[in-house]
């Protein structure tokens, strides 16, 4: 987990300090607290006991550190869904910086709704939030309920250098918000981002970088059957396996076999 360097007492990133005092109405605006009791109140310690097993935050695992208190995805949802409106962004970022891995998901639907229905200048504060904090970010869940639905479209139309940076980054969540992001792209038809970082990131160590590549991979060859078989022959056999099986997930049984065995 992320330690506390580089931010203020209150816990937020320098670039949410820097941000002017706007006066809202106290009788209508949320606050963090206001979503952590409802977080809490939906607790399930059975369901928290699954959720550190699936997120490996265990000894050793990568969400090791992390901690769960058993809220499921439908009921994080909702709470975001009555939240957004009236949860600041100041407020939102607090959330995120939350140990809990729930009230961190949370916060990422709250900015994927809020970045839906903002104007342009929420957007790019939101976009630059989650750049902010990729090191809470910090689990495969966490980055596709984000990257795909505010890294992706916020950059659709703007330079896109900020991938090659995550791509190239130590941290394995940086390198899956890249490809991530990518989703936003494939749905627009534009497919070469995602091969591009896709050949860089061949021999990434992690198998979360395999495993969303191989997705990544597989969205285009669902739009576009040839140019996913175009990377693929030039590339299956230095891919890792587990990349390869995704990617070729939708293909006929007969040309998987083909690719799994190396004869194509």
């Amino acid at each position: 987990m992320e330690s506390a360097a580089g931010r203020g007492q209150d816990g937020l990133h320098p670039f949410w300090q820097s941000l002017p005092a706007v006066a809202v109405d106290c009788t209508v605006m949320a606050t963090t607290a206001d979503v952590r009791h409802e977080l809490a109140s939906l607790a399930d310690p059975r369901r928290a006991e699954q959720a550190s097993r699936f997120l490996q935050m265990i000894p050793g695992g990568y969400g090791e550190g992390d901690r769960a208190i058993g809220v499921s995805v439908p009921e994080q949802r909702r709470v975001a869904g009555r939240y957004w409106r009236d949860l600041s962004l100041t407020e939102t970022a607090k959330l995120l910086t939350s140990s809990v891995h729930e009230e961190r998901l949370t916060s990422l639907f709250i900015l994927v709704r809020k970045f839906t229905k903002g104007d342009e200048e929420e957007r790019g504060r939101i976009f630059s939030l989650i750049l902010a904090s990729t090191g809470r970010i910090n689990n495969w869940d966490l980055v596709d309920s984000s990257a795909p639905y505010i890294v992706g479209p916020w950059l659709i139309d703007k330079d896109r250098s900020v991938l090659d940076r995550l791509v190239e980054s130590t941290l394995v969540w940086d390198r899956r918000i890249a490809i991530m992001a990518t989703l936003a792209f494939i749905k627009a038809g534009d497919f070469h981002w995602t091969l591009r970082l896709s050949e860089r990131l061949l021999r990434d160590p992690h198998d979360l970088v395999h495993k969303a590549v191989g997705w990544m991979l597989r969205e285009v060859g669902n739009r576009d059957r040839a140019a996913e078989e175009d990377f693929l022959a030039r590339h299956h056999r230095a891919m890792p396996r587990v990349m390869l099986r995704y990617a070729i997930e939708k293909f006929e049984p007969q040309r998987r076999a083909e690719y799994l065995s190396g004869v194509v």
